[in-house]
C-alpha cells in the first residue's frame, strides 16, 4: 500500500498540472542538441546551422606534433577539457541508447552531437601510444582573455596522463564514453561502433593498471577547473559498468565487485559517477533478474531516497518554486544529471513492476516521473521567474550568457580579431549577447528562484556541455510520451 507522502507527492503534482500548459518537450529537444554545434570546435562542416560559429583550432595538437582538432569547448571558454568532455559524450549516449525511440528525428542529431566527440576522443586515444590526450588549451591563459575561438592567440597547450602520470578518472571516464557511443554505432555504423569499442577497452585497461587522479598529475592544468575532488574510483567503476554493458564480459563484473562498495553519494555530475554508476547497474537486477547486480540497486534506491522531498533519509533542498538545489555554481548542471537518472531508474521500474520504500514510504515508478517532469518544466520556463533558463526557448530567457563567442561580434560581421583583451568592452557591456546560443541551459536561478541576468555571475549565467547532456533524456522521454 502507497504511503500517506506518496499520495500528497502525487496529488501536489496533479494540482500543479491543472496550472500550466505543458511546454513544448519536442522543441526543446531539438535545440539542446543544436547547442552542441555552438561549442564546436575544429573545422565546421557545412551543414552548420548556427552560422555565427566559424572553424577554430585548427593546430590544436601541433605542439605535440599531433591531430587533436575537434572536440568541444566545456562551457563558456577556449578550452577542451576532456574530462568533462568525455562524461558529456557518455551522457549524450545514454539518452540516445535508453531514449533513442523516442527521439524521432532528432536521433540522428544526437548521433551526430556524440560523433563530433568521439572522433576527438579516439584521436586522443590513438595518437600515441602509452599515453592518453587529456585537453588542449591553457586554461590560466584563456581566462585571462575575452575572445572568440575563431580568434584564439592564447597557447594551445597539449596535456595527457601516462605510466608515469597516471589519470585513471579521465582514462576511465573516456572509455566510459567510448563504450558507451559503441553502442549507439552498433547498427548504423559497425565498423566505428568495433574501433569505439576497442579502443575503449584500451583506455579502460590503461586506467586499471595505472592508479593515480589526473589532479595529482596535471595540477594546476586542471585545477580548479575540472578536479577530480571524488577522487577515481568512481570512474573506475562507471567506466567498468558502461564496458560491461558493451561487452558482457565478466571480467568487468569481477572488477567491479574487487572495488567494493562506493560512496553513499546524494549528487551525480561529470566529478563524481557513483549514483550513475549504480543506477546502470541496477539495470541488470532490474530487467535480467541477476541478482549479482542487487547491491547496487540498492545503492541506486539510497541515492533516490536522498533526492526525494519529504523522503526520511532526504538530504536535497529545494527552492520555493520546486526546483532541486544541490550548489550555488551552475546548479541545473545536478538538476538535470539528477534527473536523468530519476527518469531512467523509473523507466527500469515500470518494465519490471517493481517499488521500492524510502523508509515506510512506498515509491512507485510515477513518483519519479512527476518530480522529473517537475524539474523540466522548471528549466523550460514554469518557475517563479517565468523564465526559461535554455536559451532561444519561449520569450522570455537569459540575453546576457557568460559565453565568448555568444557575446561577441561574429566573424561574420566584424571579420578582424579582437585579440585576447579587445572583447572585454562586450563583455561589460549590458547589451544583449549579439549571437544567441540556442538551446544552451545556464547555471540557474539562486535558492530563492532568483536570477540576475548578468554575463559576468558564470556561476549563473554559463552555460556548458555537461548540463545539456544530460537533459537529452528526460526531454526525449517527455517528448515521446509517457
Amino acid at each position: 500500500m502507497a504511503s500517506p507522502f506518496y499520495f500528497v507527492f502525487l496529488l501536489s503534482v496533479l494540482l500543479l498540472e491543472q496550472t500550466y500548459a505543458s511546454p513544448n518537450y519536442r522543441e526543446a529537444l531539438s535545440k539542446s542538441l543544436l547547442f552542441f554545434q555552438g561549442q564546436r570546435s575544429g573545422r565546421l562542416p557545412g551543414d552548420q546551422k548556427l552560422s555565427w560559429r566559424f572553424s577554430s583550432g585548427l593546430s590544436d595538437g601541433s605542439s605535440a606534433h599531433v591531430d587533436l582538432t575537434g572536440g568541444y569547448y566545456d562551457a563558456g571558454d577556449n578550452v577542451k577539457f576532456n574530462f568533462p568532455m568525455a562524461f558529456t559524450t557518455t551522457m549524450l549516449s545514454w539518452s540516445s541508447l535508453e531514449y533513442g525511440k523516442k527521439m524521432g528525428s532528432e536521433l540522428q542529431n544526437s548521433r551526430v552531437a556524440i560523433r563530433w566527440a568521439t572522433d576527438y576522443l579516439l584521436k586522443c586515444a590513438r595518437a600515441t601510444p602509452g599515453k592518453l590526450y587529456v585537453g588542449v588549451g591553457d586554461p590560466n591563459g584563456d581566462h585571462k582573455c575575452w575572445e572568440r575561438p575563431e580568434d584564439m592567440d592564447t597557447p594551445r597547450t597539449v596535456y595527457s596522463v601516462s605510466p608515469s602520470n597516471p589519470g585513471s578518472d579521465v582514462a576511465a571516464e573516456t572509455a566510459a564514453a567510448l563504450a558507451a557511443s559503441s553502442m549507439v554505432f552498433r547498427k548504423v555504423d559497425p565498423k566505428y561502433a568495433r574501433l569505439l569499442l576497442a579502443t575503449a577497452k584500451k583506455v579502460m585497461l590503461f586506467a586499471i593498471q595505472y592508479r593515480g587522479a589526473y589532479s595529482d598529475s596535471l595540477s594546476s592544468s586542471v585545477c580548479p577547473f575540472y578536479c577530480s575532488y571524488s577522487g577515481y574510483k568512481d570512474e573506475l567503476m562507471w567506466g567498468a559498468a558502461w564496458l560491461h554493458r558493451a561487452t558482457n564480459d565478466p571480467y568487468y563484473t569481477n572488477f567491479i565487485k574487487s572495488l567494493g562498495g562506493g560512496d553513499q553519494t546524494d549528487i551525480f555530475s561529470w566529478d563524481n559517477k557513483y549514483a550513475g554508476a549504480y543506477v546502470l547497474l541496477s539495470r541488470r537486477a532490474l530487467l535480467n533478474k541477476d541478482n549479482n547486480f542487487e547491491p547496487y540497486k540498492q545503492a541506486a534506491e539510497n541515492f533516490i531516497c536522498k533526492i526525494l522531498p519529504n523522503s526520511p533519509t532526504s538530504s536535497t533542498k529545494y527552492t520555493p518554486g520546486g526546483l532541486m538545489y544541490k550548489l550555488p555554481q551552475s546548479n541545473l548542471q545536478y538538476v538535470t544529471s539528477i534527473t536523468f537518472l530519476l527518469t531512467t531508474y523509473a523507466k527500469y521500474m515500470k518494465s519490471a513492476k517493481q517499488t521500492f520504500n524510502c523508509g515506510n514510504s512506498v515509491i512507485v515508478p510515477n513518483a519519479l516521473i512527476n518530480l522529473s517532469r517537475r524539474q523540466v518544466d522548471y528549466i523550460l520556463g514554469v518557475n517563479p521567474m517565468k523564465m526559461s533558463y535554455m536559451v532561444g526557448f519561449g520569450s522570455n530567457f537569459p540575453k546576457r550568457i557568460h559565453h565568448r563567442g555568444s557575446s561577441l561580434p561574429s566573424r561574420a560581421v566584424r571579420s578582424n580579431s579582437l585579440g585576447c583583451n579587445g572583447g572585454f568592452q562586450s563583455f561589460r557591456t549590458q547589451n544583449p549577447n549579439p549571437n544567441i546560443l540556442t538551446g544552451a541551459i545556464v547555471g540557474g536561478p539562486n535558492q530563492k528562484d532568483e536570477y540576475t541576468d548578468q554575463r559576468d555571475d558564470y556561476a549563473r549565467s554559463e552555460p556548458a556541455t555537461y548540463i545539456n547532456a544530460a537533459f537529452v533524456g528526460p526531454l526525449a522521454y517527455f517528448a515521446g510520451g509517457r
